[in-house]
C-alpha cells in the first residue's frame, strides 16, 4: 500500500518537481500552500509524512508544526527552509519535528529522509516482546504502537514512542545513545545527534504530564535509561 504523503509549499518551482519525484517513487501525494490548510489536513485525514515548509504566506511553519502536533496529528514532519541557523533547527524539533532539511537539497536527500522516516515510523523496535509494562503500570505496546497508563492513552509521536519502546526493552539500564540513533533513527542517519536530545526532551514531558511514574534519566556521555521514579 502507498504511503500518503502531504507537501506544504507555496512555491510552484519548488513544489512541482518534489511532488513528480515522490509519485514517481510510488507515494501518494497532496498538497497544500498555505498553513492553515495544512494544519486542518494533516489532523483531518492523517497523511504518513508531512513536508513542510517553513516560509508559508499566512502562519510560520513552526506555528504550523506545533498546531499540528496540538491537534494530535502523530506523523512523520519533515521541515524544509532557507533558514540555516542551529536555533532554528532545535526550535523546529522542539515543537514536533522528526527532521530538519536546509535548501538547498537535492530530491535524493529528501527522499532517503522520508524512506528512513517511514521505515521507522512503520516497524516495532521491540519484535521479541509485542509489549512491555513498568512495574509503574505503564504500557508500550509495540504492536499497536500505543501507549497507555491505565485507561488512558499517551499520545506520542513515532520517534518518541520509537526511543520510549528502545528505552522499555532495557529498562533499568543504560542504553547509549548511539544504540538510540541506529535503533530509531538510521544507521545511515544525516542529521545532528541533538534531535535525539529534542526527542527526548519531549518524551520526558509527556511522561510527566501524564504523570506516568517512569523517567528518562540522562547519563552524561553515555546514553539514556529509563527507570521507576519515586
Amino acid at each position: 500500500m502507498a504511503h500518503d504523503v502531504l507537501v506544504v509549499e507555496d512555491e510552484e518551482d519548488i513544489a512541482v518537481p518534489l511532488m513528480r519525484t515522490l509519485e514517481r517513487e510510488g507515494y501518494e501525494v497532496n498538497r497544500v500552500s498555505v498553513g492553515a490548510d495544512a494544519v486542518a489536513f494533516a489532523v483531518g485525514e492523517g497523511p504518513a509524512v508531512v513536508i513542510l515548509d517553513l516560509g508559508l504566506p499566512d502562519m510560520d511553519g513552526i506555528d504550523v508544526c506545533r498546531q499540528m502536533r496540538s491537534g494530535g496529528y502523530l506523523g512523520g514532519i519533515i521541515m524544509v527552509t532557507a533558514r540555516a541557523g542551529e536555533l532554528d533547527r532545535v526550535v523546529g524539533l522542539d515543537v514536533g519535528a522528526d527532521d530538519y532539511l536546509a535548501k538547498p537539497f537535492g530530491l535524493a536527500e529528501l527522499l532517503a529522509r522520508v524512506r528512513a522516516l517511514l521505515r521507522r515510523s512503520g516497524s516495532t523496535p521491540a519484535p521479541d516482546d509485542t509489549t512491555v509494562t513498568t512495574s509503574s503500570g505503564l504500557k508500550i505496546d509495540a504492536a499497536s504502537r500505543r501507549v497507555h497508563l491505565g485507561d488512558r492513552e499517551i499520545a506520542l509521536t513515532a520517534k518518541e514512542f520509537d526511543v520510549l519502546a528502545v528505552l522499555a526493552n532495557s529498562h533499568d539500564k543504560v542504553v547509549p545513545r548511539e544504540t538510540l540513533m541506529n535503533e530509531v533513527w538510521d544507521q545511515n542517519w544525516y542529521g545532528s545527534t541533538k534531535t535525539l536530545d529534542v526527542t527526548i526532551g519531549r518524551l520526558r514531558s509527556k511522561l510527566e504530564a501524564a504523570a506516568a511514574g517512569e523517567k528518562v534519566v540522562a547519563i552524561r556521555g553515555v546514553g539514556f535509561r529509563l527507570e521507576t521514579g519515586t
